[in-house]
């Protein structure tokens, strides 16, 4: 990858990443595309890849986020329950 690609690429990270810090989140998705769109083209055949790939990764992405869900709701039943194992839990 040439030199000035990875500015490019390194130079749009940072700044988004401080535009997201800083509440702006429209600038912070504009730099991050930016940077995106320099490493796609340096190795479009692994975007290729990744772009065939994403509908799996977001359905695994679901199934993890609904278990979270799901123990997350068991924790609070829990919790209100008043059971003794989440009170030792909680304080350490």
């Amino acid at each position: 990858m040439p030199s000035w690609k990875r500015v490019l690429l390194g130079g749009s990270a940072g700044a988004a990443a401080v535009m997201f810090l800083k509440g702006k989140p429209g600038a912070g998705v504009i730099l991050a595309g930016i940077g995106l769109a320099t490493l796609a083209s340096e190795y479009p055949e692994q975007f290729e890849e990744f772009r065939r790939q994403l509908p799996r990764y977001v359905e695994q992405g679901t199934y993890y986020l609904e278990t979270v869900s799901r123990l997350g709701e068991r924790l609070a039943v829990a919790a209100q329950r008043g059971s003794s194992w989440y009170e030792s839990l909680v304080e350490g």
